[in-house]
């Protein structure tokens, strides 16, 4: 368990030096069809469904594979 979650500790600090790094390369991400925002006077709503089922998609195919 220990190994997993400094796995995915170093993974989640590697994607942020990338985000801060390379801004303009991952600002697709968040902004794809399908994706809910609504902004009205009292506030914002920002509901990411299309880019979690493909981060999802593409973290199933990665385990997968990792796996075999």
């Amino acid at each position: 368990m220990a190994t997993w979650l400094i796995a995915v500790g170093a993974a989640l600090v590697i994607a942020g030096a990338l985000l801060e790094l390379f801004p303009t390369q991952f600002g697709w991400f968040g902004r794809p069809p399908g994706d809910i925002r609504i902004e009205s006077e009292r506030g914002r709503l920002f509901v990411p469904i299309t880019a979690m089922l493909i981060f999802s998609l593409a973290l199933g195919m990665l385990l997968s594979l990792w796996r075999r």
